[in-house]
């Protein structure tokens, strides 16, 4: 017989009921010196100690493991489940039963980590979300009050006041467009409009919009050798202009003057493309990598912003790539560079 550790119910009580019943059959038969009457009292010893055992067994023991299972699942017992607990949980070793338990508090653990991460990104997102609001508002208050205490009577000082008063405004307007585009996306209320178009177009055509910021830094914007030859994908062509905006200029950013971006494409499968734009730029440390698209995330707080930006566009760009059912990546060196790369659907004919 198996390990009684490893025994169902049943064959725990018989093999209980045959511990028994052997010695005092034994005992009985030394005694009456008669077989028939030792066997008899070996069958009913055994049948009486058996069925002794097991409802002592499923009507205490089991019943207790019931209840644990109820007050573990909190929830009043459904018709599948009081099947479980009648036909099924009686079958099961104590050892299983305390797998069960184990697995259940193990999970409860990671639930209640995880409630807990959750709580510190919310606080952390409402203090990022109220220093990003509170930065332009407490400037175009100071412009507005300087100009109302009198430098409105200096032609020079008013101009460079509303100016910068305007790109504040400018400021606040981004952050909340960045704001409702990312809660459409979360909420999956923005549509994709899917077709059919080269990648490498796109590309070149963002490399065209932005080369005034990237001539500013002497950046060569190129595709990688051997990545020229044009692969179609399908997905919508404005959200993923705007993933592809985002990621250069974020690399013309952290770019480092007289660099490189560089934008790979490979045709990985029949059904995936993979994306990648590269920079040769300042990098970004181990630790934040797996941060870098959360909401208002800053790798270096007070540089970036400096360099500007609402600290939502790796954000959005997860975003939209998941709502086309695909990934986003992200590899860095510091002092080499970073690379984010993603997949989008192949050609559909």
């Amino acid at each position: 017989m198996s390990s009684a550790k490893n025994l169902s119910p049943r064959q725990l009580a018989a093999f209980t009921a045959a511990i028994l019943a052997f010695p005092i059959a034994i005992g009985i038969l030394l005694l009456t010196s008669n077989w028939q009457i030792g066997l008899g009292s070996l069958l009913v010893i055994f049948a009486g100690g058996y069925w002794l055992i097991l409802v002592t067994m499923e009507r205490f023991i089991y019943r207790k493991i019931k209840l644990i299972y109820k007050l573990i699942y909190q929830t009043k017992a459904t018709k599948k489940e009081e099947m479980y607990f009648k036909y099924i949980l009686p079958q099961k070793s104590i050892d299983e039963v305390r797998a069960d338990v184990e697995e259940w508090g193990e999970r409860r653990n990671r639930e209640i980590e995880l409630l807990r991460q959750n709580e510190a990104y919310r606080k952390e997102f409402l203090q990022n979300l109220a220093h990003e609001f509170k930065t332009p508002i407490f400037a175009i208050q100071g412009y507005v009050d300087t100009l109302l205490g009198g430098a409105m009577e200096e032609e020079a000082i008013r101009k460079r006041f509303l100016e910068n008063t305007s790109k504040n405004v400018d400021r606040l307007v981004n952050l909340m467009n960045d704001l409702d585009e990312i809660s459409k996306l979360e909420r999956g209320e923005q549509l994709l409009a899917k077709q059919n178009f080269p990648i490498q177009d796109l590309i070149k055509e963002i490399y065209d919009s932005l080369s005034i910021k990237t001539q500013a830094k002497n950046i060569r914007t190129i595709i990688k050798k051997g990545c020229e030859a044009p692969i179609t994908v399908f997905a919508d062509k404005e959200k993923i202009k705007q993933v592809l905006i985002n990621l250069v200029e974020n690399a013309t950013k952290y770019g480092k003057h007289n660099g490189n971006i560089v934008a790979s494409i490979y045709d990985t499968d029949d059904q995936h493309v993979l994306i990648e734009i590269s920079d040769d730029g300042i990098g970004i440390e181990e630790e934040h990598l797996p941060r870098i698209f959360e909401r208002f995330y800053r790798t270096d707080t007070a540089r970036s912003r400096d360099k500007g930006g609402t600290g939502l566009g790796l954000a959005i760009c997860k975003h939209i790539i998941e709502a086309h059912g695909q990934s986003i990546h992200v590899r860095s060196t510091p002092d080499v560079g970073t690379t984010i790369g993603f997949t989008l659907e192949s050609k559909r004919d």
